[in-house]
């Protein structure tokens, strides 16, 4: 495939995304649409180290679209002007549509993440592992209640935000994670690329080898340390990978007003991973 991107002139439309670690997974998926359906759009990858400063630039600049990663995704709420219910929901942001100056908030993690507990039959009646208690953890746990699953634990050190996380949806809070967990999902940043825990696992290898599901939202690498690790133990794993293709597809929506058929997607999320 050809892999030239056409640059932008004074007519295209700027998207972009805030992270701690950008990757160029989402840069790939979304010029990959905008090339495959003739659009006009640019979508390039940032970090900051002043988030009122970087958002001010959205709205200054006119950007029409701002994807928002760990560690952003909560402390952006108050430098939006809107909240749309999608994100309110769950009090966390991983998206900010800019009409004309003002800055609307939604959060398309929640579905990508409910859209794989239902595709891979994750079952509500086993006991649910979380760690984290942050932004994509909030999307989680929302997921997993509303799947059905009564026994789910939030795992974080973060005593405070562990507990409001859980309390709010009548689950249970501890630094560990219960050794009958048969559902873990990381929703921390241990694994990622780059970071200070690249070569670690979320939970003890015990767990995760009599684990009924293995779920990773960390994106890059593409198989981290959790998701090889769950696949070594013969159990299903779900990717980070495949959340990024599902949330950044409604992004795409919510940017473009398009939406693309679902052949379409699944190329372009195997571009984007290629």
């Amino acid at each position: 495939m050809n892999d030239t991107i056409a640059m932008p002139d004074r007519d295209t439309v700027l998207c972009m995304s805030l992270s701690g670690r950008p990757s160029n997974i989402g840069t790939r998926f979304h010029n990959f649409l905008y090339r495959e359906l003739a659009l006009n759009y640019f979508y390039k990858a940032f970090t900051t180290t002043d988030l009122p400063a970087a958002i001010g630039g959205v709205r200054a600049l006119g950007v029409r679209g701002c994807a928002i990663s760990m560690p952003f995704k909560e402390a952006v709420i108050e430098l939006v002007d809107v909240m749309e219910p999608s994100a309110t929901a769950i009090d966390s942001v991983n998206t900010i549509v800019n009409v004309d100056g003002v800055l609307h908030a939604y959060n398309t993690d929640y579905a990508a993440v409910a859209s794989l507990l239902a595709s891979n039959e994750v079952d509500p009646a086993l006991p649910a592992a979380v760690a984290g208690s942050g932004g994509m953890a909030k999307a989680v746990v929302a997921a997993l209640r509303d799947r059905g699953c009564a026994d789910v634990t939030v795992v974080a050190r973060n005593a405070e935000a562990g507990t409001a996380l859980a309390g709010q949806y009548g689950f249970r809070h501890s630094t560990t994670a219960p050794d009958g967990a048969r559902v873990l999902v990381n929703a921390t940043p241990v694994g990622m690329a780059g970071g200070p825990a690249a070569d670690d696992l979320s939970f003890p290898a015990a767990l995760i080898e009599a684990a009924d599901t293995v779920f990773d939202v960390v994106a890059m690498p593409p198989e981290t340390p959790l998701v090889r690790a769950g696949r070594a133990a013969g159990t299903t794993v779900i990717t980070g990978a495949e959340v990024i293709a599902l949330q950044a597809a409604e992004q795409f929506v919510l940017y473009t007003g398009v939406r693309p058929d679902p052949d379409l997607v699944r190329r372009a999320s195997e571009y984007s991973r290629s």
